[in-house]
């Protein structure tokens, strides 16, 4: 087989995979394995080219993808760093919820219900568990400008987040997923949702101020770490009386 064929092969084979492509794999493998953790600083391109023995272009390119993906930040003149949730820019990168007014406040997370159950099937499926796995549901409440607008119900794996509390969720500057990061040191990297219309039942329509049977959004997420993972799944009903879910496309 010639050099020429030999490499026509690896490029239609099913487990090639471009140069940059393994490059990203080994730096998730460190992030999974805590080489570098959240908001650390990674080695310059120089150098992590000289680690692989490979150019610094196929390193930069195995970055852009992983900045891309929000695994990485890039700082103009200070390097590049592991992302985090405890970045304010990061708090709400999840949330897409947007008063109709377009001035935006903060929301005011409101914990109130927190215990280890039993996965149900549906929780089970969703993070890749066996039924009656320990799961740690929690319940909360977002606020906009005092208005009750987010009702989540969370489900997160239960051997990543054991001994998880209420009181540890009240309180506090950080973010949910900020909070997850520091304290169980698990990243949430990506999400899948499912969107539709559904009708207050009663325990939304209290918690929310509105009419039984009045129709809410219904926002049902998957959150993954690395490695693709799930390692939360939430339903979240929202009032869009005077908010709207707005996506970015492109």
């Amino acid at each position: 087989m010639t050099r020429e064929t030999s490499r026509a092969a690896a490029r239609t084979s099913p487990t090639f995979s471009p140069l940059y492509r393994q490059i990203k794999d080994f730096l998730i493998r460190s992030l999974e394995q805590g080489e570098w953790g959240p908001g650390d600083a990674i080695p310059s391109e120089g150098e992590l080219a000289a680690r692989f023995n490979v150019s610094q272009g196929t390193v930069r390119k195995a970055i852009d993808e992983m900045a891309a993906e929000h695994m990485l930040v890039r700082r103009q003149g200070k390097g590049t760093f592991v992302a985090t949730h405890s970045d304010p820019r990061s708090f709400y990168r999840f949330l897409r919820l947007v008063p109709d007014d377009g001035v935006a406040v903060p929301a005011v997370s409101e914990p109130f219900y927190c215990q280890e159950v039993n996965a149900s099937p549906e929780v089970a499926r969703a993070l890749g568990l066996q039924k009656a796995d320990p799961v740690i549901h929690v319940k909360r409440m977002l606020r906009f400008a005092g208005e009750p607008v987010v009702f989540d119900q969370i489900y997160l794996v239960g051997e990543l987040f054991a001994g998880l509390q209420l009181e540890g969720l009240r309180g506090g500057e950080r973010s949910f997923y900020s909070l997850l990061e520091s304290d169980y040191g698990v990243r949430m990297i990506h999400a899948s949702e499912h969107l539709r219309a559904v009708s207050a039942d009663d325990e939304s329509a209290a918690l929310l101020g509105v009419d039984r049977d009045e129709p809410l959004l219904l926002v049902e997420r998957t959150a993954y770490t690395y490695g693709n993972r799930p390692v939360e799944w939430r339903r979240g009903v929202y009032c869009t009386r005077r908010h709207y879910y707005r996506n970015d496309l492109g």
